[in-house]
């Protein structure tokens, strides 16, 4: 893009009411973004856990829901999500998931995707077995090391 083209762009952005603009022209993109203090929607910084609500203390039976929980995931090799983010089952909303659960998989096969900062990652099998459980739910968000896929 020619750098004449891009004042030009600046001046009207200047002269306009907007914030922001972006211009593609074939593979080529330019996007402008209005100086100074961007404003933001900011939630003010609230301690954690809030003080004015006490935290219940563990109770024998709160103990015994966590073990249960971990009971439930299947022995084998955990596949772990190397990130936070939102976990995908597919490649889009309509395809079949890249894994489903009974499935054969081997080492680097795609298992599932998880959206970091608007990229997608794809998480790819470390080890080759069959797929025997499924521990997340697909759009929904995962944290740095929760198990995803138990493998055996």
């Amino acid at each position: 893009m020619d750098i004449r083209k891009i004042k030009k762009l600046i001046e009207l952005l200047e002269e306009s009411n907007l914030t922001e603009i972006e211009i593609v022209e074939g593979e080529e993109s330019v996007r402008l973004i209005r100086g100074g203090m961007v404003q933001q929607a900011m939630p003010a910084a609230v301690p954690y856990p809030p003080a004015a609500i006490a935290a219940p203390a563990a109770t024998p039976a709160a103990a015994a829901v966590v073990e249960e929980d971990e009971d439930q995931i299947p022995e084998g090799e955990a596949v772990l999500a190397p990130m936070v983010g939102t976990f995908y089952a597919a490649s889009g909303p309509e395809a079949q998931p890249f894994v489903k659960l009974g499935q054969s998989v081997g080492v680097g096969d795609t298992l599932c995707i998880i959206e970091a900062m608007k990229m997608f990652n794809q998480i790819e099998a470390d080890v080759s077995g069959t797929v025997v459980a499924v521990l997340a739910e697909n759009g929904q968000p995962v944290e740095y090391d929760q198990p995803l896929f138990v493998i055996r």
